[in-house]
């Protein structure tokens, strides 16, 4: 019998639901953050069942935490990690108390339901039931909750990158970053996530002679602004694949409508490429930005008032950068898209989330991380996907961890409005309990002594 088996879900139910709502409770709004908040009630937790947790800080009121389970070191590590910052809410957009963990039409409402405290809760459980039923272990099992990744990661993980390495390193790691998709109150897709775009903002300087509005000048700093934005704004970067979108083009063409397939099988085809791309930034931008590095303007700043002629201008462009792109280069080229010597090009972004390799899809993490979905979710299709967002994997990667982005199933309808970053947050209950349940199928598959598996 397979580990997963053994576990009664129905009667854990009560002990998963009561870890998500306190720890949705707890405002850990970034900014501030106050992290340790949630840190200190994690260790509570652990503490009184017996398992280690340290906290580790380079920001007393933005703690991180640490628990191991030990075991018997015939593999190396298995890190299981989630961030317990939130983002920021406007109060007046939420029908019920965003910090209320309310229960109502089946779902769990609160700032922080889909990102990130169900992967929180689901690691507390995981690590809970692992020390109770005394699973022998062929790994440490070693449980991460760090702070700031909202915005501050020099508090989270890349705090814990620097000074505590050794107490996160592992073979393989798992983060946010899938998901699932319902349909029918059935899950039909699986996304895993593999790689990630990495954040390089630049920020657009022009500066010219000030003076009276009622005489123009051909030096206005506005107008060469304007026109440096216009042109990166419609500029169509070079499209690329890699391993994972490659694979996941190819999968998700196999479950689409014959016309979808068709795009999805037609994205290499030189004689289609340019109507599909046109097709992608119309109607599915999020296609579009995972087959280029992409560049969006987002900010402008400039003048004070009516009749003035400002002496200088400011954009801000995020650029969300493939894992591979060569940045000096990539810049360069923007430069020449510009054609405006005039317009300064510096960096408006502390490079934060380095560089890394996308992780295999043809080792034992993503075979088990696949396996253990198709076992669970028969008939759904699973796929590896490219995050156009960041997340805290980025500097694992980096550190050559491979690493891998799970999370809980959701409508379409609910990712687009109760989803990370929405204006409100919602998980439907029994989504989070199967979310659990994967990750504890997952991690004792990957930890478990193979003679506990077998049972």
């Amino acid at each position: 019998m397979l580990a997963g088996q053994t576990i009664d879900w129905r009667r854990e139910s009560p002990e998963m639901l009561k870890h998500f709502r306190e720890l949705l409770k707890i405002d850990t709004s970034s900014p501030p953050g106050n992290e340790t908040k949630a840190v200190e009630y994690v260790c509570r937790v652990f503490q009184a069942e017996g398992i280690p947790c340290q906290v580790l800080a380079m920001d007393a009121s933005r703690a991180n935490a640490v628990a191991r389970l030990k075991g018997n070191g015939k593999k190396r590590p298995l890190l299981y990690m989630a961030h317990t910052d939130v983002v920021g809410v406007q109060r007046e957009k939420w029908p019920v108390d965003p910090f209320g963990a309310v229960l109502r039409d089946g779902y769990i409402w609160g700032r922080g339901a889909v990102d990130d405290k169900p992967h929180v809760a689901a690691g507390m459980m995981m690590m809970l039931l692992l020390h109770r039923n005394k699973v022998p272990l062929d790994r440490d099992v070693i449980f991460l909750a760090d702070s700031g990744e909202e915005g501050n990661d020099s508090v989270g993980i890349n705090y814990m990158v620097k000074n505590h390495f050794s107490e996160i390193d592992a073979e393989f790691a798992i983060n946010e970053g899938g998901g699932a998709t319902l349909e029918g109150g059935e899950v039909t897709v699986v996304r895993i996530q593999t790689t990630e775009k990495i954040p390089r903002g630049v920020k657009l300087t022009v500066r010219g002679t000030s003076g009276h509005a009622s005489r123009p000048r051909t030096d206005n700093a506005v107008v060469r602004l304007s026109a440096a934005v216009a042109k990166l704004g419609t500029w169509q970067t070079p499209m690329r694949m890699n391993d994972t979108t490659r694979t996941y083009f190819e999968r998700l063409a196999t479950i689409s409508p014959p016309e979808k397939a068709a795009r999805y099988n037609g994205i290499s085809d030189p004689a289609r490429s340019a109507e599909i791309q046109r097709y992608f930034a119309e109607h599915e931008p999020g296609h579009y930005s995972m087959l280029r590095t992409s560049v969006v303007p987002t900010q402008l700043k400039a003048g004070f008032r009516l009749n003035v002629i400002p002496s200088e201008a400011e954009a801000i462009v995020d650029i969300r950068a493939h894992p591979d792109e060569e940045m000096t280069r990539f810049a360069a080229e923007m430069e020449k898209v510009i054609g405006d010597p005039g317009v300064k090009v510096t960096s408006a972004l502390e490079n934060i989330r380095p560089a890394a390799r996308p992780s295999p899809l043809d080792n034992e993490m993503f075979r088990v991380l696949e396996g253990t979905a198709k076992r669970m979710f028969p008939g759904a299709t699973v796929l590896p996907v490219m995050s156009t967002g960041a997340t805290d994997m980025a500097q694992l990667r980096a550190k050559g961890i491979p690493s891998y982005g799970i999370g809980p199933a959701a409508t379409e309808n609910d990712t687009t409005n109760f989803g990370a970053h929405s204006d409100v947050e919602r998980v439907e209950e029994r989504a989070y309990y199967r979310f659990v349940e994967y990750v504890w199928n997952v991690v004792t598959a990957m930890a478990a002594e193979g003679r506990y598996n077998q049972r």
